[in-house]
């Protein structure tokens, strides 16, 4: 599972990308974390109000934080199946 955080780097960047850590730890699923700064690659996913959450390539969530119960939902809802 790849999951991408997409913004400046700001503070709610920063939170959102340690929640989808903590979403992760807590569902004890494998994925790669990754932080997208690129506004041209942010813009791409249809991204205009940051941060956002892709999972798998899917924007799951664009202009806010979500608290890390919701992360879990869409982190599940999202699961690829193998």
């Amino acid at each position: 599972m790849i999951i991408k955080v997409l913004g400046s780097g700001c503070p709610n960047c920063k939170t959102l990308e340690r929640r989808a850590m903590q979403a992760v730890e807590e569902l004890n699923v494998r994925a790669e974390i990754a932080e997208v700064r690129d506004f041209k690659e942010i813009a791409s996913y249809g991204v205009m109000h940051t941060p956002g959450l892709v999972i798998n390539e899917k924007v799951v969530s664009a202009g806010h934080v979500p608290k890390v119960e919701e992360i879990k939902s869409l982190i599940m809802q999202n699961m690829e199946t193998a």
